[in-house]
């Protein structure tokens, strides 16, 4: 199968291509840099948006797989931060997409986000099932985007439904939660450097649950997905499987990485009132409130089971991080 990924250098990318692709299928990268170091055949898009041209790089191609998007961004600076979500994640994938059917494609795999489900919920919405587990995101929840992250994302499904309706291009949609892996960045990567530093945390009373998702385990899903029949015209939610605390992920974080886990019983109420005066109410709900998600039906419907455990993907992670 010869398969076009864009976004190809980025954390999600260089693992699909690098670690799951190479070897089984002829891949093609789609990045904006000409001088890019990747092995693969490359073509230079540039900026993606709706009018970046894609015949020389989906010519001959079976499947796309759209990584390349204008992520989450804190304390974004621009003007009409909407406008530029939309223009690329929107206006550039539904233009990728139009060009990948006019060219015969036979496959699209779109990363969306779970953003499109919500943010999950607060530390003090007190949203609980029995058993005290937070009501978990499935495909069938109706969309709830909080920020023009989501919104472009749930946009974008919503015009490659039409696009696959109207064509033979067959769209698969996956929305995952937090990735993490080897070379993750962000607030992960942040919290990763605490523990190893020693820095004491202040969340071993917060009783809150976060589903993941090891950058291995969602690979191996677009790959799955790639040619199973069934996974044609299907959204799904994928996950490690198990939530975790944000305690939790912070004693096996210490436990890889050799370090104590210097947690304080701080709770979590003054914790979010203190994010919530210094204008961190984002940073509060991802440290302290949940977000659940249910994978059953990507494993119900493809056989799917992640191939690393959550421990499995933390040690992983944590080898890379200390790796010179």
């Amino acid at each position: 199968m010869k398969v076009l990924v864009t976004g190809a250098t980025g954390f999600v990318g260089s693992y699909l291509v690098d670690r799951v692709l190479s070897g089984k299928h002829h891949v093609v990268t789609a990045t904006r840099n000409p001088h890019c170091s990747s092995n693969t055949e490359n073509y230079a898009i540039g900026s993606i948006g709706p009018a970046s041209r894609w015949q020389e790089a989906l010519r001959d191609c079976d499947a796309v797989v759209h990584l390349a998007a204008r992520v989450h961004v804190m304390n974004d600076k621009m003007v009409d931060s909407f406008a530029s979500y939309r223009e690329i994640n929107v206006q550039g994938t539904l233009n990728l997409a139009r060009q990948a059917a006019i060219n015969g494609i036979r496959r699209f795999i779109y990363l969306s986000s779970i953003k499109v489900n919500g943010d999950g919920h607060s530390s003090g919405s007190n949203v609980h099932l029995p058993g005290g587990i937070e009501h978990p995101y499935s495909e069938a929840d109706a969309p709830a985007p909080t920020d023009p992250y989501g919104q472009s994302k749930w946009e974008a499904e919503e015009g490659l439904r039409c696009i696959a309706n109207s064509t033979s291009l067959e769209c698969v949609i996956i929305r995952p939660p937090l990735i993490y892996g080897p070379g993750v960045r962000a607030n992960f990567l942040r919290l990763m450097q605490w523990v190893e530093k020693g820095v004491p945390l202040p969340f071993d009373a917060v009783d809150n649950r976060r589903s993941l998702v090891y950058v291995g385990n969602l690979t191996n899903a677009i790959e799955i997905c790639l040619g199973h029949p069934d996974a044609a015209r299907q959204t799904f939610i994928v996950s490690d499987g198990n939530a975790i605390s944000t305690a939790e992920l912070i004693r096996k974080l210490a436990r890889y990485l050799r370090r104590p886990a210097r947690l304080l019983p701080i709770p979590a109420s003054l914790l979010n009132g203190c994010l919530a005066l210094l204008g961190k109410r984002d940073e509060a709900n991802r440290l302290l409130g949940s977000l659940v998600v249910d994978d059953s039906h990507i494993r119900n419907m493809l056989g799917w089971c992640p191939p690393y455990s959550i421990d499995q993907g933390l040690m992983e992670t944590v080898n890379a991080f200390r790796k010179p």
